[in-house]
Protein backbone atom coordinates (compact mmCIF):
# COMPACT_ATOMS: atom_id res chain seq x y z
CA UNK A 1 0.00 0.00 0.00
CA UNK A 2 1.14 3.56 -0.62
CA UNK A 3 0.78 6.61 1.58
CA UNK A 4 -2.45 7.50 -0.18
CA UNK A 5 -4.09 4.10 0.37
CA UNK A 6 -4.85 4.80 4.05
CA UNK A 7 -7.67 6.85 5.54
CA UNK A 8 -5.35 8.30 8.19
CA UNK A 9 -1.73 8.28 9.35
CA UNK A 10 -0.04 8.30 12.74
CA UNK A 11 3.65 9.07 13.06
CA UNK A 12 6.28 8.83 15.74
CA UNK A 13 8.08 12.16 16.22
CA UNK A 14 11.75 11.78 17.24
CA UNK A 15 13.72 9.80 14.70
CA UNK A 16 10.80 9.73 12.26
CA UNK A 17 9.64 13.28 11.57
CA UNK A 18 12.43 15.12 13.40
CA UNK A 19 15.80 14.33 14.92
CA UNK A 20 18.38 15.87 17.25
CA UNK A 21 21.86 17.22 16.53
CA UNK A 22 24.41 14.80 17.99
CA UNK A 23 26.32 17.37 20.11
CA UNK A 24 23.11 18.15 22.02
CA UNK A 25 22.62 14.46 22.84
CA UNK A 26 26.17 14.19 24.15
CA UNK A 27 25.79 17.39 26.19
CA UNK A 28 22.52 16.39 27.82
CA UNK A 29 23.60 12.85 28.62
CA UNK A 30 26.90 14.17 29.94
CA UNK A 31 25.05 16.38 32.42
CA UNK A 32 22.70 13.53 33.35
CA UNK A 33 25.70 11.30 34.02
CA UNK A 34 27.39 13.98 36.11
CA UNK A 35 24.30 14.37 38.29
CA UNK A 36 24.01 10.60 38.70
CA UNK A 37 27.71 10.21 39.44
CA UNK A 38 28.43 8.07 36.39
CA UNK A 39 30.04 9.23 33.16
CA UNK A 40 28.60 8.09 29.83
CA UNK A 41 30.67 7.87 26.66
CA UNK A 42 29.30 9.56 23.52
CA UNK A 43 28.42 6.12 22.19
CA UNK A 44 26.55 5.22 25.38
CA UNK A 45 24.81 8.60 25.26
CA UNK A 46 23.43 7.81 21.82
CA UNK A 47 22.34 4.33 22.86
CA UNK A 48 20.56 5.77 25.87
CA UNK A 49 18.93 8.51 23.83
CA UNK A 50 17.53 6.29 21.10
CA UNK A 51 16.84 3.27 23.31
CA UNK A 52 18.44 0.92 20.82
CA UNK A 53 17.60 -2.71 21.62
CA UNK A 54 18.04 -3.33 25.34
CA UNK A 55 20.83 -0.76 25.58
CA UNK A 56 19.18 1.39 28.25
CA UNK A 57 18.55 -1.55 30.53
CA UNK A 58 22.07 -2.88 30.04
CA UNK A 59 23.87 0.46 30.49
CA UNK A 60 21.84 1.57 33.49
CA UNK A 61 21.96 -1.88 35.07
CA UNK A 62 25.71 -2.08 34.62
CA UNK A 63 26.11 1.33 36.23
CA UNK A 64 23.75 0.49 39.10
CA UNK A 65 21.43 3.36 38.16
CA UNK A 66 17.72 3.04 38.88
CA UNK A 67 15.73 3.72 35.68
CA UNK A 68 13.33 5.98 37.58
CA UNK A 69 16.24 8.08 38.84
CA UNK A 70 17.65 8.23 35.31
CA UNK A 71 14.40 9.55 33.80
CA UNK A 72 13.79 12.01 36.62
CA UNK A 73 17.29 13.39 36.12
CA UNK A 74 16.96 13.40 32.34
CA UNK A 75 13.74 15.42 32.48
CA UNK A 76 15.30 17.82 34.99
CA UNK A 77 18.25 18.44 32.66
CA UNK A 78 16.33 18.87 29.41
CA UNK A 79 15.24 22.44 28.70
CA UNK A 80 12.58 23.10 26.04
CA UNK A 81 14.23 26.05 24.26
CA UNK A 82 17.57 24.25 23.94
CA UNK A 83 15.91 21.04 22.78
CA UNK A 84 13.92 22.88 20.14
CA UNK A 85 16.99 24.74 18.90
CA UNK A 86 18.86 21.44 18.43
CA UNK A 87 16.03 19.73 16.53
CA UNK A 88 15.65 19.55 12.76
CA UNK A 89 13.01 18.18 10.39
CA UNK A 90 13.79 15.34 8.00
CA UNK A 91 13.30 16.52 4.41
CA UNK A 92 11.47 13.33 3.45
CA UNK A 93 9.11 13.73 6.42
CA UNK A 94 8.28 17.27 5.37
CA UNK A 95 7.52 16.19 1.81
CA UNK A 96 5.47 13.18 2.94
CA UNK A 97 3.32 14.90 5.56
CA UNK A 98 2.67 17.98 3.47
CA UNK A 99 1.62 15.75 0.58
CA UNK A 100 -1.03 13.90 2.58
CA UNK A 101 -4.68 14.71 2.11
CA UNK A 102 -5.83 12.50 5.00
CA UNK A 103 -5.87 13.18 8.76
CA UNK A 104 -2.43 12.79 10.33
CA UNK A 105 -1.36 12.70 13.97
CA UNK A 106 1.69 12.18 16.14
CA UNK A 107 2.11 9.66 18.96
CA UNK A 108 5.38 10.33 20.76
CA UNK A 109 7.30 9.44 23.89
CA UNK A 110 8.64 13.01 23.87
CA UNK A 111 7.05 14.78 26.82
CA UNK A 112 4.49 17.54 26.33
CA UNK A 113 6.68 20.27 27.84
CA UNK A 114 9.27 19.51 25.12
CA UNK A 115 7.01 18.55 22.21
CA UNK A 116 5.08 21.81 22.09
CA UNK A 117 8.15 24.07 21.89
CA UNK A 118 9.79 21.78 19.30
CA UNK A 119 6.75 21.87 17.01
CA UNK A 120 6.42 25.64 17.40
CA UNK A 121 10.13 26.33 16.86
CA UNK A 122 10.15 24.25 13.68
CA UNK A 123 6.83 25.77 12.56
CA UNK A 124 5.25 22.35 11.98
CA UNK A 125 2.52 22.30 14.63
CA UNK A 126 -0.14 22.86 11.98
CA UNK A 127 0.98 19.77 10.07
CA UNK A 128 -0.81 17.54 12.56
CA UNK A 129 -4.46 17.15 13.45
CA UNK A 130 -3.62 15.69 16.85
CA UNK A 131 -0.53 15.16 18.99
CA UNK A 132 -0.52 12.57 21.77
CA UNK A 133 2.41 12.61 24.20
CA UNK A 134 2.71 9.30 26.03
CA UNK A 135 2.54 9.42 29.81
CA UNK A 136 1.90 7.23 32.83
CA UNK A 137 -1.80 7.91 32.27
CA UNK A 138 -1.88 6.95 28.58
CA UNK A 139 0.76 4.24 28.70
CA UNK A 140 3.87 3.94 26.56
CA UNK A 141 4.28 2.37 23.14
CA UNK A 142 3.96 -0.56 22.40
CA UNK A 143 0.85 -0.16 24.59
CA UNK A 144 -1.93 0.60 22.06
CA UNK A 145 -3.71 3.07 24.37
CA UNK A 146 -1.96 6.27 23.19
CA UNK A 147 -2.44 5.16 19.58
CA UNK A 148 -6.12 4.53 20.21
CA UNK A 149 -6.40 7.94 21.89
CA UNK A 150 -4.94 9.61 18.80
CA UNK A 151 -7.37 7.67 16.59
CA UNK A 152 -10.27 8.81 18.75
CA UNK A 153 -9.13 12.43 18.49
CA UNK A 154 -8.92 12.07 14.70
CA UNK A 155 -12.43 10.62 14.65
CA UNK A 156 -11.29 7.34 13.11
CA UNK A 157 -11.49 4.98 16.07
CA UNK A 158 -13.48 1.78 15.73
CA UNK A 159 -15.33 2.69 12.56
CA UNK A 160 -13.66 0.64 9.85
CA UNK A 161 -11.09 3.18 8.68
CA UNK A 162 -7.82 1.77 7.35
CA UNK A 163 -4.82 3.41 8.98
CA UNK A 164 -1.11 3.02 9.54
CA UNK A 165 1.52 4.15 11.98
CA UNK A 166 5.14 4.78 11.00
CA UNK A 167 8.14 5.03 13.28
CA UNK A 168 11.83 4.24 13.60
CA UNK A 169 11.49 2.17 16.77
CA UNK A 170 10.22 -1.43 17.05
CA UNK A 171 7.80 -0.18 19.71
CA UNK A 172 6.10 1.99 17.07
CA UNK A 173 5.42 -1.00 14.86
CA UNK A 174 4.28 -3.09 17.82
CA UNK A 175 1.97 -0.32 19.03
CA UNK A 176 0.45 -0.08 15.56
CA UNK A 177 -0.23 -3.80 15.42
CA UNK A 178 -1.61 -3.81 18.97
CA UNK A 179 -4.07 -1.11 17.90
CA UNK A 180 -5.07 -2.97 14.74
CA UNK A 181 -3.12 -0.75 12.32
CA UNK A 182 -0.45 -1.47 9.75
CA UNK A 183 3.01 -0.77 11.17
CA UNK A 184 5.66 0.87 8.99
CA UNK A 185 9.31 0.69 10.07
CA UNK A 186 11.30 3.76 9.03
CA UNK A 187 14.88 2.50 8.99
CA UNK A 188 16.91 5.64 9.70
CA UNK A 189 20.72 5.54 9.37
CA UNK A 190 22.85 4.87 12.45
CA UNK A 191 20.10 2.86 14.15
CA UNK A 192 21.54 -0.53 15.06
CA UNK A 193 18.84 -2.66 16.64
CA UNK A 194 21.45 -5.26 17.69
CA UNK A 195 19.96 -8.00 15.57
CA UNK A 196 16.39 -7.35 16.70
CA UNK A 197 14.07 -8.06 13.81
CA UNK A 198 11.43 -5.36 13.26
CA UNK A 199 8.36 -7.08 11.84
CA UNK A 200 6.70 -4.15 10.09
CA UNK A 201 4.18 -4.45 7.29
CA UNK A 202 6.62 -2.43 5.28
CA UNK A 203 10.16 -1.15 5.80
CA UNK A 204 11.36 2.07 4.18
CA UNK A 205 14.48 4.22 4.39
CA UNK A 206 12.49 7.44 3.98
CA UNK A 207 8.83 8.33 4.41
CA UNK A 208 8.61 9.45 0.79
CA UNK A 209 9.25 5.82 -0.20
CA UNK A 210 5.66 5.21 0.91
CA UNK A 211 4.40 7.28 -2.01
CA UNK A 212 5.39 4.56 -4.47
Amino acid sequence: MTGRDYDFWLLDLDGTVVDIEQPYIHEVMGEVGDRLGHGFTDYEAELLWYGIGNAREEILGGAGIDPGDFWDTFHAVEEPVSRAAATYVYDDAAAFVQGLETPVGVVTHCQEYLTGPVLEQLDIADWFDTVVCCSEETGWKPDPTPVELAMSELGVGGNGHAGAMAGDDPADVQAAHNAGLDGIHVSRPNRNWAGKRVLGDRRVAELTDLSV
